[in-house]
């Protein structure tokens, strides 16, 4: 068993950052107050624009001009152009404060060359008369300087434009710069170690509806078709049943997920069973997304009749058969009513739907988080005999993806960046992760560890400052990777619009008007998830799929002994609660505390002579429970819990099975591993149950115990209006209400949840503090 190691090892720590936002600065300026969240770096920007009139040092009368800026011991250098005297660079270099090790910088001119560089001219700057901007200020226009050979004579030609500033890292210039802690990166990587910002692909459900073929002729004109249709777009692809007959039906509906903008086509292919493994194609219909209806809602969409093409294969080429065209019946739609799914709807980033056109007309609040540092970060490669880290962090919230700056060979990097995201519902987390580059030595980017923060368990325009535990589970047993240190605020814009979500569904409506399978989601997930790594990996610098596919969580579903247990922990801790109460009633049936008892004799007698007064002294005692509670309402954001998760007394044999591929790579025998891959799939699912009741009962716990402190205000609040209310009502009115409610006609009830099932999904549990 994994030896369990100290609590304060996996512990939550409250940190005091310098920083402006959490009142640590007093009187801080302007410049720290557009990064307040983050602490203030000082950097000396060097930004070369270009250069005129240069000396020829070739013997064909050119040069090949190339610049080198050096600050002591580091040096920036720009790419080299061949053969322009006039050449243009427009590149900003930064050095970090803390690396300042002369009096003075130095930028040279030189020429390439084959073995030795030439010297052409060079420009110095005294750092004590290196002016400071302050933004949002202008920054620090450029200016032309003449060249100076190496006893500081100015040369009869040749000049640079340069600006030379003293900042922060709120500059503008500051993400697309060549930091000096990356001088050891050749240049040609220098892009893959710069912080960025992306944006996912938008998502759209498509729903292809086969409904029938017209006129189908076989190869073979003695015998009926046995058609099916298969539908493709990508890589994803469905078919239809086998239908015998020249006018086969199927009337069934297909969902794909596609990505704007639509480059792939939907190609329909109708083929015909000739034999054992053998298909013969009769037509094939190829269609462009952007033909198709964008449908916002459920109402139907008009079928239509395409065309179905027959193609022969004529020496190799494809060549169009001119002959009698079959037709199939198709109703196809855009359907952005639907939030497409990319992360687990237990800790989702964003809940909108596809269609802009039904997103909200405002956000309800911001959030800012500050990436400030990280610290003892576990070596995740060698380098020269010696264990180093390339560190980067990625924080995904709604469709924002952004990524800071790579350290490089530092096992206590600081990023000090700062990030801002608007805000459409606060049942959302945010998902922070830490990475090793791996493109720097051509491998992968490993995986740190990450954590998830849900913005409904924040205080509203409070600064949150901790130190979170990187914890990652490995073949060996869980193990602490390092801590990064954060900067959390969320800002609320509308306290009633905020409120307000609570009583609203989850999800768009059409999850609830017009439900997708629990298989389909799971599948469409995949398909999602392939879509927006493929997308996001196309950039530059391109964010990895491994990276994106461990923030989505990819392999949340698969089975594991370890989820199971822990799930079954959690159901009977919330029904430790119901056992509590069992034993404290029995103890006061046994008399264990005959003043109680007395008292509950006393509450019995007045409740059964005075039943109006059940459900006021029910709701007055949920409110003082509530109230008293508060008291010990949580002060810090939830993190990953080890024992939550069960990772702290797992077994080996049990990590080992986690840790298996799927389908399983360690059995010879076909049948055993069939057996052992099935019984895993099932495992699966019942683990999905187990973890769905958990969080059914974390949601009942979760309405007293303030960590969602505005649900438990609105609670409590409702608790005290309840008993009000139930006091002033006779009793008997207050059960004939509940009672027709209950059993009113189905023409009254409402595909949309109501209000309270909103307000009960929309309950934190303890799914986000899962590893």
């Amino acid at each position: 068993m994994q030896k369990f190691a100290s609590p304060d090892e996996f512990s939550l720590k409250q940190t005091t950052p310098k920083i402006a936002g959490s009142g640590i600065i007093p009187g801080a300026d302007k410049v720290i107050s557009a990064y307040d969240l983050v602490e203030q770096m000082e950097y000396l920007y060097v930004r070369v624009v270009k250069a005129k009139d240069l000396p020829a040092k070739d013997v064909s009368g050119s040069c090949d001009p190339y610049v080198e800026v050096k600050l002591g011991n580091y040096k920036g250098v720009t790419k080299h152009f061949e053969k322009k005297s006039n050449p243009v660079w427009n590149l900003v270099f930064a050095f970090s404060h803390d690396q300042l090790q002369s009096s003075f910088i130095e930028v040279i001119v030189k020429d390439k060359d084959v073995v030795l560089d030439d010297f052409i001219g060079r420009v110095l700057f005294d750092l004590i008369d290196i002016p400071r901007t302050v933004p949002p200020d202008s920054p620090l226009a450029p200016q032309w300087y003449m060249l100076e050979d190496k006893k500081n004579e100015k040369l009869k030609k040749g000049e640079i434009m340069l600006a030379v500033w003293r900042g922060t890292q709120a500059d503008e210039a500051f993400s697309d710069a060549w930091h000096s802690d990356a001088a050891a990166v050749g240049s040609d990587s220098v892009s893959r170690i710069r912080g960025k910002v992306y944006i996912s692909p938008r998502l759209w459900y498509l729903r292809v509806n086969v409904i029938q073929c017209q006129d189908l002729i076989s190869s073979d004109k003695k015998r009926s078709p046995e058609a099916y249709v298969k539908v493709v777009l990508g890589n994803q692809g469905l078919n239809t049943r086998c239908v015998k007959g020249l006018n086969p039906n199927w009337n069934v509906d297909f969902v794909f997920v596609v990505a704007e903008p639509f480059e792939e086509p939907l190609v329909i292919t109708v083929e015909d069973i000739v034999g054992p493994g053998k298909e013969e194609v009769l037509g094939r219909c190829v269609m462009s997304l952007n033909t198709f209806v964008r449908r916002l809602d459920n109402k139907p969409v008009p079928d239509k009749w395409h065309n179905l093409e027959k193609h022969a294969i004529v020496e190799g080429q494809r060549k169009e058969a001119k002959k009698f065209s079959s037709k199939i019946h198709l109703r196809i739609s855009l359907d952005g009513g639907y939030h497409v799914l990319d992360e687990s709807t237990y800790y989702s980033s964003d809940y909108r739907p596809s269609s802009r056109l039904l997103w909200p007309k405002s956000g309800i609040g911001i959030l800012e988080v500050g990436i400030i540092s990280a610290k003892g970060l576990s070596p995740m490669k060698s380098k020269d005999g010696r264990g180093t880290t390339d560190s980067y962090c990625v924080a995904k919230y709604g469709p924002k993806w952004v990524r800071t700056r790579t350290i490089i060979d530092s096992g206590s990097p600081k990023w000090n960046e700062q990030y801002t995201w608007e805000v459409y519902d606060p049942c959302t987390v945010v998902t922070i992760g830490v990475f090793d580059n791996g493109h720097l030595q051509g491998g992968k980017d490993t995986s740190i560890g990450k954590v998830r923060i849900r913005l409904s368990t924040l205080e509203t325009e409070r600064v949150y400052t901790h130190s979170y535990p990187l914890i990652v589970l490995t073949p060996s047993g869980v193990k602490k990777m390092g801590e990064v240190q954060l900067a959390v605020r969320y800002s609320c814009t509308s306290y009633f619009n905020m409120l307000n979500k609570y009583t609203h569904p989850l999800l768009p409506k059409m999850h609830y008007v017009h439900p997708l399978s629990v298989l389909q989601v799971e599948t469409l997930r995949s398909h999602a998830i392939q879509i927006v790594s493929a997308r996001l990996g196309r950039s530059e610098p391109p964010l990895k799929k491994e990276v994106v596919e461990y923030m989505l969580d990819v392999a949340s579903h698969i089975w594991s002994v370890r989820k199971a247990k822990a799930n079954f922990m959690r159901i009977m801790n919330v029904l430790g609660g119901a056992s509590a109460v069992a034993k404290w009633f029995d103890q006061i049936c046994r008399w264990k505390n005959p003043l109680t008892t007395i008292l509950i004799h006393a509450l019995f007698v007045i409740l059964v002579f005075y039943p109006e007064l059940i459900f006021p002294t029910f709701f007055v005692y949920l409110f003082f429970i509530g109230m008293w509670n508060y008291r010990w309402k949580p002060k810090h954001p939830a993190h990953m819990d080890i024992r939550l998760s069960n990772a702290d007394a797992v077994g080996f044999d049990e990590l080992d099975e986690e840790f298996d591929t799927f389908p399983t790579s360690k059995k010879s025998n076909d049948i055993v591993r069939m057996r052992y891959d099935r019984l895993r799939s099932v495992r699966g699912r019942v683990q999905s149950v187990i973890g769905d009741l958990a969080m059914q009962g974390e949601r009942f716990g979760s309405l007293l115990s303030w960590r969602d402190p505005r649900a438990s205000a609105l609670f409590v609040c409702f608790c005290l209006v309840a008993a009000f209310v139930m006091y002033v009502t006779p009793f008997q009115v207050v059960v004939l209400v509940l009672g027709f409610y209950v059993l009113r006609h189905p023409k009254m009830r409402s595909k949309v949840p109501p209000l309270y099932a909103n307000f009960f999904k929309r309950l934190p549990a303890k799914t986000d503090l899962m590893l």
